[in-house]
């Protein structure tokens, strides 16, 4: 071996110590070489919680990092500062995590995708009930057929309060089901979330039911599907207790519907439905109705899509004859808003997202890079993972929301997050393949 061109055995007779010298350097050189690649798996995660509500830096609240790859395993906690500033320690190759922020008992989530090193989390104070929530639509699609009717009912709720706080409480949003009603499956979503699933709970008062979910600032909908025997006729008399802009009952074509009140009005027809329409309905209002015959939902009402591609974002109705739910001649259109909803439902939106997710393979993205400036392939890979967190998030929501009140067992509780888990394994996986 050689030394500065010497020979290393002459180099130890002319100085014995540079060899123990080189000795030290390079495990010196080692040491910060390991420190510098560990260094390199290891990004803190640094944000800012702001409370909308007074417009200033949130100061005390719990912040969680959830790992996503770990079954919802707690990474890191801490507190925001008096700024609303907080750090937590994160590491590389962990795959997705998401940042929970609880605010006066209600829990705001934000993604972390892979890379993330900023979070700016907004929140807002909490009541039971806040002024300037209200209720867009209550619409019932109906079908009925051996012995059975079947009735899925979406609730489109807005809350603009002012200033914006969020309504949350053992009753967040309470509506009626009819007598001997068995539900079969209900939904929510928030605000720009996914829909998750979320199971309404009985009040106590007989056939009243609430979801237990955060109304948040903006749009929120809570879609619910159940069924009641049938002989061939049903009176139904649901009440409101929020006031609703419009109620609205849709049932195929074959079968009879009959106000039991002057407040429905025919509303049209489109892809085969019959479309009936209760306007400006106020709170605790009573509305009474009755269907007979039987008949089921057209195959073309059931595979409607967005028009224009303005699926749930409120954007402008599109009236065209194919667009979705068209308003008759001179009528005003009271499904504008939300016609897609009322002909897919919110399930369509999670299974879409989940296949996108599962689906597609992930393009090397700079934590820098903005989706103006990214590929559209790799814009639809981004946004695609952020659907999936936002529908995990509300997801996990739900069931540690469930699990505080004592709705769900420790055994219930570990088996749903455990198929949480796999659920976002398997996303993962697919993702990588």
């Amino acid at each position: 071996m050689l030394l500065l061109g010497l020979p290393i055995d002459h180099v130890k007779t002319i100085h014995p110590s540079l060899t123990s010298f080189r000795v030290r350097s390079s495990f010196l050189r080692l040491c910060i070489l390991l420190v510098l690649a560990a260094s390199s798996f290891a990004a803190d995660i640094t944000g800012t919680v702001t409370n909308k509500t007074v417009d200033k830096p949130s100061s005390g609240d719990d912040v969680v990092l959830l790992k996503l790859s770990g079954g919802m395993q707690e990474a890191a906690r801490t507190k925001t500062d008096t700024q609303g500033k907080f750090t937590l320690p994160a590491s590389e190759g962990e795959g997705p995590h998401l940042v929970r922020v609880t605010h006066q008992g209600v829990n705001y989530f934000k993604p972390a995708p892979p890379g993330t090193t900023t979070v700016e989390v907004d929140i807002y104070d909490a009541g039971k009930q806040v002024n300037g929530v209200t209720g867009r639509a209550n619409i019932m699609r109906v079908q009925a057929d051996n012995g059975q009717m079947t009735v899925t009912q979406l609730f489109v709720l807005q809350n603009d309060s002012k200033p914006p706080r969020t309504q949350m409480s053992e009753r967040s949003f309470e509506f009626t089901l009819p007598e001997g009603a068995v539900v079969d499956a209900s939904l929510a979503a928030g605000p720009g979330g996914m829909p998750v699933n979320s199971a309404p709970v009985p009040t106590g008062d007989q056939n009243r039911y609430a979801f237990v979910f955060p109304i948040r600032p903006g749009e929120t909908k809570f879609q619910i599907s159940y069924h009641v025997p049938y002989s061939g006729s049903l009176s139904l008399k649901p009440e409101m207790f929020t006031p609703m802009e419009d109620v609205v009952v849709m049932l195929p074509k074959s079968m009879q519907f009959s106000g039991g009140t002057a407040d429905f009005a025919s509303g049209g027809e489109e892809k085969g439905l019959n479309i009936f329409v209760a306007r400006n309905v106020p709170a605790h209002k009573q509305l009474a109705f009755s269907v007979s015959g039987t008949g089921q939902i057209p195959r073309e009402a059931q595979e409607g899509e967005p028009a224009d591609g303005q699926a749930a974002s409120g954007g402008a109705a599109d009236n065209r004859p194919g667009g979705g739910l068209g308003r008759p001649e001179e009528t005003p259109d009271p499904l504008h808003a939300y016609r897609w909803w009322v002909i897919g439902g919110l399930g369509a939106a999670l299974v879409v997202g989940a296949i996108v997710v599962m689906n597609q393979r992930p393009r090397a993205q700079g934590a820098s890079a903005s989706i103006e400036n990214a590929p559209a392939g790799k814009t639809a890979v981004s946004t695609a993972q952020g659907s999936l967190l936002e529908a995990m998030k509300e997801e996990l929501f739900q069931l540690e929301t469930e699990r505080l009140q004592g709705k769900l067992s420790d055994a219930d509780y570990q088996q749903a997050k455990a198929a949480l888990d796999l659920t976002i394994k398997r996303a993962i996986a697919r993702s990588k393949a």
